[in-house]
């Protein structure tokens, strides 16, 4: 398979065609090799429009969905980013693309491990990856300009809105364990102020200010 042909539909086809026009956005999908954040076995299905298992339960987003979250953050060079759910860290590779300072937290050891071998090894070094519980944040590394959310919460974390910048955007899917809705908020002063998107479904977000494991 030619992956470089690959990734050009996937662009074309997946989002273009339906609704993803950031030029910045477009160009870290198109230079983002997917297929090396999954298993060997999946690398004839990387650039399809949907998810893949990568171990411990848990998925990589499909493309359309990474591209969209993304764009939804508005994300300046040189921003500070919250990832919540490092999973394979495509979509922490993606981020680190647009120029962000990325602080990704993922409650699977062996996954997080994984994600950070494979990030540094591609040359990502802006990247900052942690075990923890994600729902309640990373308060030592607040505050962000933005905060991305790979799971999805059954509420509103408040410790994720307490930990965003005046003008910070945040971006998660908000429902029940088999469908949710992807909202964006932006906060200005005390109060946050909530979009809903499209549906969606995403692994439950598990912690303290999530679904119990």
């Amino acid at each position: 398979m030619d992956y470089t042909v690959a990734r050009q539909r996937m662009i074309a086809e997946q989002l273009v065609r339906r609704g993803i026009t950031h030029p910045r956005v477009l160009q870290a999908m198109a230079k983002v090799q997917r297929h090396l954040f999954v298993e060997e076995a999946f690398w004839g299905r990387a650039y399809g429009d949907y998810s893949l298992p990568i171990g411990e339960k848990q998925t990589i987003s499909q493309p359309f969905m990474v591209a969209l979250m993304t764009e939804l953050l508005d994300l300046g060079a040189h921003q500070r980013v919250l990832e919540i759910g490092t999973g394979s860290g495509y979509q922490t590779a993606i981020l680190a693309e647009l120029g962000a300072k990325v602080y990704s937290i993922e409650r699977h050891k062996a996954l997080a491990s994984r994600a950070r071998q494979r990030l540094e090894s591609l040359g990502y070094y802006q990247v900052w990856i942690r075990v923890g519980d994600g729902s309640v944040g990373w308060k030592d590394r607040a505050p962000f300009d933005a905060i991305i959310v790979g799971a999805g919460a059954p509420n509103i974390p408040m410790s994720l809105t307490e930990q965003l910048v005046d003008n910070g955007r945040l971006v998660l899917p908000v429902g029940q364990p088999s469908n949710q809705i992807l909202k964006k908020g932006t906060k200005r002063g005390p109060s946050i102020h909530w979009t809903d998107l499209r549906s969606c479904t995403f692994v439950k977000l598990i912690g303290r200010q999530g679904w119990d494991e």
